[in-house]
């Protein structure tokens, strides 16, 4: 792991923890970045690279990393990985990044409400979701979605309509990771306040042990089983044959097949969570 920028180049989300960590955001120069990859190449053997920056930045910062990457042979080297937005890029960029060594790009598509987008504040409009996977899968990237189920104003329809994007992204091939938790609001962030001030905390809000994103912590429209339910839901999408159809045909090498396994037992660890059939 390597952090290109504290908090989000793209703005704040009113649920995510970066808005707490860092208020402010603050980027290194890409050179500094391409610095910190030759150490981590020469000196420590890394083939594989996440940037776990709230979003990587894009335009002309963006332009400058990947040209560095190819100009320093790093794009043979290594698989670079990160965050990244919805809306952020056009698909000559994700090309851009294929051909610097980019593997995977994981999106937090969150909702396919276009009010809880708003609410939360992430810029991003749902029409943008598949178009951005669509182009990100041309550009020969993984992608990887995050949702999150439990809003206190999404209805049980609303959490469904985000497990109906999720699954047809996944067995048309325009995604091919997921990763589903319950809301969270971190301590410190709007959410987390607005909750304080309405009574909307299902437990006391001090107990943070509990904030694992296992178990509902916010009030909502839904009870908690249902948000518990919605969850395992979409992580049955991996068990549809369609879907591991999909992922045999992608394998490659051996190494593949053991990230499949790998992926299959954390499948199998989700499911128990939200008490869904393993």
């Amino acid at each position: 792991y390597l952090m290109s920028g504290r908090d989000c180049w793209h703005g704040k989300c009113t649920f995510c923890a970066w808005t707490v960590l860092f208020p402010r955001f603050r980027a290194r120069s890409p050179e500094n970045v391409l610095d910190e990859i030759g150490l981590l190449i020469e000196k420590y053997g890394v083939t594989e690279i996440f940037d776990d920056s709230g979003t990587l930045p894009t335009g002309g910062w963006l332009k400058r990393l990947c040209e560095g990457l190819q100009a320093r042979g790093y794009s043979r080297k290594l698989r670079y990985s990160c965050n990244m937005r919805f809306g952020a890029l056009t698909l000559d960029e994700y090309r851009m990044m294929r051909r610097a060594g980019f593997r995977l790009l994981k999106f937090g598509l969150e909702s396919a409400n276009q009010e809880t987008l708003d609410r939360l504040q992430k810029k991003t409009r749902v029409e943008q979701i598949e178009q951005g996977c669509r182009w990100a899968k041309q550009a020969g990237l993984t992608v990887h979605l995050t949702m999150i189920v439990g809003f206190p104003w999404e209805t049980k329809e609303d959490a469904l309509r985000t497990l109906a994007l999720a699954r047809k992204l996944m067995l048309s091939g325009k995604a091919d990771l997921l990763q589903a938790t319950t809301v969270v609001p971190y301590p410190g962030t709007p959410l987390y306040e607005q909750a304080l001030k309405e009574d909307g905390f299902l437990f006391d809000p001090q107990a943070y042990e509990r904030f694992d994103m296992r178990e509902p912590v916010l009030k909502s429209k839904m009870a908690p089983d249902e948000v518990r339910e919605v969850c395992s839901r979409i992580y049955t999408i991996f068990l549809s044959p369609r879907y591991m159809w999909h992922r045999l045909m992608a394998v490659r090498r051996w190494s593949d097949l053991g990230f499949l396994l790998r992926g299959a037992r954390a499948v199998l660890g989700h499911l128990r969570d939200f008490g869904g059939k393993a």
